[in-house]
Formats: C-alpha cells, structure tokens, sequence
C-alpha cells in the first residue's frame, strides 16, 4: 500500500537516489543541464520547506521511497509556480500518482493565490508530456523564468489555472 505524503529530511537520500536512478534510464544526463545536475537534488527537504513550495513523496507502509514531485516559485517569475523533480521508480509507474501530485499541485497553487503552475520538459519522456496536456497544460514558444534547464528542456508548458 503506497501513500502519498509531504517530504521529511530523511527521504532526501532516498529521493536523490531516485533522481539520479530515473535520469540515467532516460538519458537526462547531468552534463547536459538536466534537473539530474542540480545542486539541489542531495537537500530537497530544505529547498521545499520554504513558503509557497511544497514535494510530495510516494511512499510504502515500511517508509520506503518510490519517487515524488513538488513545486516551487519559478526563479526570475516568482508569480508562478513551477512543477518540478517528478521522478518516479518504475515499479509505481502507472498507478496515477504523477496525476494526483499534479492534481495537489494544482490545488497547492489555487490555495497560496497562484495563476499558473509551469514546468520545462523533454520530448524522452513523451508519457508525461501526454498527461500535462491531458490536464490542460498549454506548449509555450519560449521558456518563463530561470531555470537553468531550457538548453536541455526543449518544452515549455503553463497550466492556467
């Protein structure tokens, strides 16, 4: 039984393992500027422990970690928060849960008075490419803020809420 919950300090070994894990099996490779490099991945509790920043983490009844995702105020756009550090282990792929974390997100943003919620992506991982535009993310011609991915992130979507 899995449970979706907010991050706690002791997942980030476990979370930056994940990352570090899902990057490889899909060529996101750190000196390609993918979210894999940044310097961040080893402290996600403390990046997500600010205002208006929130991860979720995906989680057994043992408290083994199976992925997450979060969101946080788009640097140089901090009117809109990005999604960002979705990464899931394959064994709890399909099972909905980068939906609901979207779905949270979503909520998450509403709830802090947010407009939108943005994210950069790759056309490797085309499935969730597929759900954003199923949950009424919109392709952008350029990319919003600084993310310091845009030369490996070739997609730009932004969901209005």
């Amino acid at each position: 039984m899995y449970q979706l919950r907010p991050i706690q300090s002791q997942d980030n070994p476990a979370l930056a393992s994940i990352i570090r894990q899902v990057s490889h099996e899909f060529g996101l490779a750190a000196e390609s500027g993918f979210a894999v490099a940044d310097p961040v991945v080893d402290k996600l509790y403390s990046v997500y422990h600010q205002a208006n920043a929130i991860y979720w983490v995906i989680s057994d009844e043992y408290g083994t970690v199976y992925g997450g995702g979060g969101l946080s105020p788009l640097q140089g756009a901090e009117s809109i928060l990005e999604i960002q550090k979705m990464y899931f282990l394959p064994e709890i792929r399909g099972n909905g849960f980068a939906q609901k974390i979207l779905e949270n997100a979503f909520d998450f943003a509403r709830q802090h008075g947010f407009k939108s919620c943005y994210l950069e992506t790759t056309a490797t991982l085309w499935q969730a490419v597929k759900l954003y535009e199923k949950l009424g993310f919109q392709h952008l011609k350029a990319p919003k803020g600084n993310t310091g991915h845009s030369h490996a992130c070739e997609i730009w979507m932004e969901k209005i809420l």
